[in-house]
């Protein structure tokens, strides 16, 4: 395959394995009789999520990625200024939407930060980001962002010692994020939407887990050249992200009701490939 195609080809393998998953999680809610309004907002949330995936695909550069970082942590930092649920501050209003804006913000933030040459200041930042998953708290987003740092840190070209501080320093704070209080209740569409397909066909069930695993595990296609350490970083978000609804009530990408994870992971897979983009010839002058 040539450089060229490897944009395309993961836009592509995300699209169709995002979609299934999607339109699964809808057809479960759809069989459980849970509002028609709710589930479909999904299947807008995936169309909306992939053309805004396409600009960044094709046109993002370095300076796109510094700016959705900044704006990323600057919006996290805003979360805690909004409304809070039983004293949970991880959502911003925009109009009638609700959104958790570490899922929304992190996927990209992630691959933004990804590269060999690990500065001081995207360690501090990465500190922080964890600082703020810890004080709304969202001990799923806190390990998963801390997993996902800590496969950047891993390969990069930090010496020993910087590295094992770093990487100390993000695991507990991962692990005071499970220590802080979360009252929320899990919603079965939500955060119990396998569990909900289970009660409904095992099948149902089965084909969905499946689905889901293949989606979180597509960055890992593009895992070659310079964006290796970026796509790594975010299946490693997908896969953390997927999984902590195990442990607690957070919501379940992709499958459950959820528009917020469903347009981050698009934005994360749009600069993800646009890093994967072959860089211009000298000769042509770009």
């Amino acid at each position: 395959m040539t450089e060229s195609r490897r944009p395309l080809r993961l836009y592509g393998l995300f699209a169709v394995a995002s979609l299934i998953t999607v339109a699964l999680g809808c057809w479960i809610c759809a069989l459980a009789d849970v509002a028609t309004g709710s589930w479909v907002r999904n299947l807008i949330a995936w169309a909306a999520g992939a053309v805004l995936a396409l600009p960044l695909m094709m046109a993002a550069g370095p300076r796109t990625g510094m700016v959705l970082l900044m704006s990323g942590a600057a919006l996290l930092v805003a979360s805690l200024l909004g409304m809070p649920q039983q004293g949970v501050h991880r959502w911003l209003d925009v109009g009638p939407l609700h959104i958790n804006v570490a899922l929304v913000v992190l996927p990209v933030m992630v691959v933004a930060l990804a590269g060999s040459s690990l500065k001081a200041w995207q360690g501090v930042l990465a500190l922080g980001v964890l600082a703020v998953l810890v004080g709304q708290p969202d001990a799923s987003q806190a390990t998963a962002f801390a997993l996902a740092f800590a496969v950047i840190v891993a390969r990069s070209d930090l010496q020993r010692p910087a590295k094992m501080v770093l990487l100390g320093a993000l695991f507990v704070a991962a692990a005071v994020s499970w220590l802080r209080p979360d009252p929320l209740q899990p919603v079965p569409e939500v955060e119990q939407i396998v569990q909900l397909a289970w009660s409904l066909s095992p099948v149902l069930a089965v084909a969905g887990v499946l689905m889901l695993a293949a989606t979180v595990l597509t960055p890992v296609l593009a895992s070659r050249s310079t964006a290796s350490t970026a796509a790594l970083a975010l299946s490693t978000w997908f896969v953390a992200t997927a999984v902590t609804p195990l442990c607690g009530a957070f919501p379940v990408p992709w499958l459950g009701i959820g528009m917020s994870p469903i347009v981050g992971a698009w934005l994360g897979v749009g600069l993800l490939a646009a890093r994967l983009r072959p860089a211009p010839s000298p000769a042509s002058g770009s």
